[in-house]
């Protein structure tokens, strides 16, 4: 019985420890920024959102932008977004790059 346990216990943190996807970081993206940003990332001008297509941040400036937030930005991007692990923002900036 105790190798079972173990066995679960080894295989879950397999698992915990395995990069994020790219359909990771698009379920990430549409949850947590297509609201203000667009489905596709096209931004909404009403609610002053940049696009994020075609953004010429670099991945790891978008995950310090998630992670950390910057002062000088309108909430949510003044703190970090509350939640997100470092590897779900380097999934979400990930996806952001590959949008065209």
């Amino acid at each position: 019985m105790k190798c079972k346990f173990f066995a679960g216990v080894s295989t879950l943190l397999l698992i915990a420890t395995l990069p994020l996807s790219a359909a990771d970081g698009a379920a990430l993206y549409k949850q947590k920024c297509a609201g203000c940003h667009g489905a596709n990332g096209e931004g909404k001008p009403a609610v002053k959102a940049p696009a994020l297509k075609g953004t010429s941040l670099e991945a790891g400036q978008i995950v310090t932008h998630l992670t950390k937030g910057e002062s000088t930005s309108k909430p949510p991007h003044n703190k970090g977004i509350a939640g997100l692990t470092d590897e779900q923002a380097q999934a979400i900036a990930d996806y952001v790059k590959s949008l065209k």
